[in-house]
């Protein structure tokens, strides 16, 4: 059931591309403020619960370090990435992050485990390439070296933070809430240090509260769930499926055109979505016969 849940994290991540294209108007760390800020507001509800602030008067040093860099380094250097390299490849770079988890969270593992879960990986990096790598921009050029390191960096924090957050698996979710908070006082001042402020109107509001309550809010917390209880290297696995997704998404509501990548990269995906489940159905069958908890 936790992994279920922190598979919620990415249908939700899906709706990211659609509600993102009604505010291509605003700065991109501003919209990284707004978004943070309002899903902040959004979740504030959750410390009202009895026991929710004392909860979090537990939570670790490292435990909040983790999560405010995991949540705000990931997409600050996100954007920086796309401030300083064409959309297309800065995207494709941050997309590895979901084969990283399943690297990461296999470490420690006889090699033998490896095969079946990493080139399910692999197959589903190739169906996302597919998705999001646009030929016309062109090849990889070393005057986007800095922002080709700023997305491999974004890719390395969030995969990082995703099989670390196991390790914290007391603090509580509705910690997830501060992360926002402080995520969106770090894009704050990033906007009001290099960007001019571009007031929101009319269908980018629409478009900044669902990116709030969905792929900007919520996920946050489904897939802090998931990583902490349910299984990590299935999730990273099943990552690929975002990027699919989003993509059927915007060709049903006529913002894209279907192609015959988007066919491939579907086989591919959830290929390589099903040979990684396999890999870890015969990991535990294994585990259980041996009598390995």
């Amino acid at each position: 059931m936790p992994t279920l849940i922190g598979f919620g994290a990415i249908l939700l991540w899906a709706a990211l591309a659609l509600l993102t294209s009604l505010t291509t108007r605003l700065p991109l760390f501003e919209w990284l403020a707004l978004t943070f800020g309002l899903a902040t507001l959004l979740s504030l509800p959750m410390l009202l619960r009895r026991g929710a602030l004392a909860s979090l008067r537990a939570v670790p040093v490292g435990g909040w370090v983790l999560g405010i860099v995991g949540l705000f380094g990931y997409h600050a250097f996100y954007m920086l990435a796309l401030k300083n390299a064409p959309t297309a490849q800065a995207g494709l770079i941050a997309y590895m992050w979901p084969l990283l988890i399943v690297l990461l969270s296999m470490l420690g593992q006889p090699l033998g485990r490896w095969t079946l879960p990493v080139i399910g990986g692999a197959l589903g990096l190739v169906g996302a390439a597919l998705l999001v790598f646009d030929p016309a921009e062109g090849g990889f050029r070393a005057e986007y070296a800095a922002g080709y390191g700023f997305a491999l960096v974004c890719a390395l924090l969030w995969s990082g933070y995703s099989v670390l957050n196991r390790r914290f698996s007391a603090v509580p979710t509705v910690a997830v809430v501060v992360y926002c908070g402080a995520a969106a006082l770090g894009g704050l001042g990033l906007s009001l240090a290099f960007e001019d402020w571009v007031t929101p109107r009319g269908l980018e509001w629409v478009g900044l509260v669902g990116l709030a309550l969905g792929p900007m809010g919520l996920a946050f917390f489904v897939w802090d769930f998931g990583t902490k209880h349910g299984n990590v290297t299935l999730l990273g696995a099943l990552s690929y499926f975002a990027p699919l997704l989003s993509t059927v998404l915007l060709v049903l509501a006529g913002r894209a055109q279907p192609s015959w990548a988007l066919g491939l990269a579907t086989l591919l995906i959830v290929g390589g979505a099903g040979l990684a489940a396999l890999g870890l159905r015969r990991r535990a069958v294994t585990d259980a016969e041996a009598g390995v908890p």
